[in-house]
């Protein structure tokens, strides 16, 4: 997983109220627990995306929910100060955004918490490099709500199983990672019948 990237070029002004507070309207229905911790109105077409303690949302204002993403399921975010953008991808690579958080609310608290709770959903992390597209990471993340333990194979650009070296450093990898974790060393999709 890529780390959160920040630069401090420039001040970010300090949204005016309470950061999680939020229109009725697009305030979603929370599970036992969860809260939300930050949001911003985006610029464009005035969504609201909201992180809550175990989801990342972007609703629209008359309440559809357009993204609802667990943590567990985002893989990398950038912010970019001088373009008061956060981009995110997920793990399925399917669906990445990109919202600008500055003319409506500011993005307040979003950069800090989206890195804390994206951070939060990792347990473990190795990367596997046997060369240029030959790479893959494997994680080890957590579900929060449930705490539940889950793996997850991300090949680099370019790589795949089909690269019999790369898919055996990754096998490896994956069976040493579930060991630190206590979950059995293969997968339930490894085993034979």
């Amino acid at each position: 997983m890529r780390w959160f990237r920040t630069r401090t070029i420039g001040a970010t002004p300090k949204p005016e109220g309470d950061p999680t507070d939020v229109p009725a309207a697009v305030r979603p229905e929370l599970a036992a627990g969860e809260q939300v911790l930050a949001s911003a109105q985006e610029d464009g077409a005035g969504h609201w995306v909201l992180l809550t303690t175990f989801r990342l949302l972007e609703v629209a204002e008359g309440g559809q929910i357009l993204v609802e993403r667990p943590w567990h399921e985002v893989d990398t975010g950038a912010w970019d100060p001088d373009l008061w953008a956060l981009a995110v991808s997920f793990v399925d690579q399917l669906g990445g955004r990109q919202w600008v958080l500055q003319r409506r609310t500011g993005p307040g608290m979003v950069p800090q918490v989206f890195r804390e709770r994206t951070s939060a959903s990792v347990v473990l992390l190795r990367a596997v490099d046997l060369g240029p597209r030959r790479s893959a990471r494997v994680c080890i993340r957590k579900v929060l709500p449930t705490r539940e333990l889950v793996e997850q194979v991300l090949w680099g650009r370019g790589a795949g199983e089909s690269d019999a070296e790369l898919a055996a450093a990754v096998r490896a990898a994956r069976v040493d990672l579930r060991d630190q974790v206590g979950l059995p060393p293969q997968p339930p999709e490894d085993r034979a019948s």
